[in-house]
């Protein structure tokens, strides 16, 4: 079925669009503006702002005319404080359908209608994020994407689930790293169906360069959530430098066998409209990077006790999906014998 992009730009949908959002640099609010005024006619909007009190009235002015402007409720005080947004925005939303995304996330009316389908039979949909406009440290970044998909896939900054089942299963843990991973771990261990859309492109915004080079070691020690690819990367370094004893082409070798691999995530699903070329040849260089920092998330880990995020330490990147299973199948126990 082909949808006319000016017959939604009216049509109020059954979905809510949580924003959870903290904003204390002075950020330019014009074009988060034009977005949020773009789809506040088809969705309920949900903005949940954890700035400061000077920030929040900024964008209380600038946003409060198209959905619900609020403050994380105090109930939630995960370390993560994006948990607390959403868990907050979650307890409010009036209809069922939620796409929940990241402030650098921008949806066509198209992409929320589909959403919305496609989550009347599953309980998470997980699309696929590029970089628009899409510079040197965007297609650096892209190219870990690429090598996602290649191999399993990816994650990207927006998620849409089904509102009852998140809160029936009492939230996600938010005192974790990578919370996107626990959200989806917390459906597939609460029996959920998701749904990976790798096909589904929705745009995103890339950082500043000062920003991508701050996410370096965080990135990495999301890997703790993920044991294989954590010791892939433990010794990846430690190949490198072997082997470039023996040769430096060698290495270089090893390295360039990436590029092969991201090419093909670039190419599946029609990706290759979305992602430039250029990005499959950035693999070895995030590769080098991430067994770099691989080694500097282990060293913050043993220092510090975990990676500071936000101004406070947070420990654990994710939580196993047998640890969250257990929890709710012991909660499940425990209800019965209530009744």
């Amino acid at each position: 079925m082909v949808i006319q992009t000016h017959s939604l730009r009216n049509y109020k949908m059954r979905l809510s669009y949580i924003l959870p959002i903290k904003w204390d640099a002075g950020q330019d609010t014009h074009e988060m503006t034009r977005y949020l005024k773009s789809i506040a006619d088809q969705v309920e909007l949900i903005v949940v702002d954890g700035s400061n009190p000077a920030n929040f009235l900024l964008h209380k002015e600038a946003w409060g005319t198209y959905g619900k402007h609020i403050t994380p409720s105090p109930e939630f005080n995960f370390v993560n404080g994006k948990v607390n947004g959403v868990m907050t925005g979650l307890r409010l939303a009036q209809h069922e359908n939620v796409i929940i995304a990241d402030d650098d996330v921008r949806y066509t009316p198209e992409q929320l209608c589909l959403v919305s389908s496609l989550l009347e039979e599953v309980q998470l949909v997980v699309p696929q994020n590029y970089f628009s406009p899409n510079p040197w440290h965007a297609q650096w970044d892209t190219a870990r994407s690429l090598l996602n998909r290649a191999l399993h896939h990816d994650y990207p900054g927006t998620l849409a689930v089904q509102r009852d089942f998140i809160n029936e299963l009492g939230g996600y843990d938010g005192n974790v790293l990578f919370e996107n991973l626990e959200l989806m771990r917390t459906v597939e261990a609460g029996y959920g169906k998701v749904l990976y859309k790798p096909d589904l492109y929705v745009e995103r915004l890339p950082p500043s360069d000062k920003h991508f080079w701050s996410q370096r070691v965080r990135q990495a020690y999301d890997d703790y959530a993920q044991p294989l690819k954590l010791a892939f990367f433990f010794c990846l370094l430690p190949a490198l430098i072997a082997s470039a004893f023996v040769s430096p082409l060698m290495s270089l070798g090893l390295l360039g066998l990436s590029v092969p691999v991201a090419e093909a995530g670039r190419r599946m699903q029609g990706g290759a409209k979305y992602f430039s070329a250029a990005c499959s040849w950035y693999a070895p260089a995030w590769l080098l990077e991430r067994g770099i920092c691989t080694w500097l998330a282990m060293f913050a880990k043993l220092r510090y006790g975990g990676v500071r995020y936000n101004n406070r330490i947070i420990s654990i990147a994710a939580n196993p999906i047998w640890k969250l299973r257990s929890k709710f199948n012991a909660r499940q126990i425990v209800n019965t014998v209530r009744v």
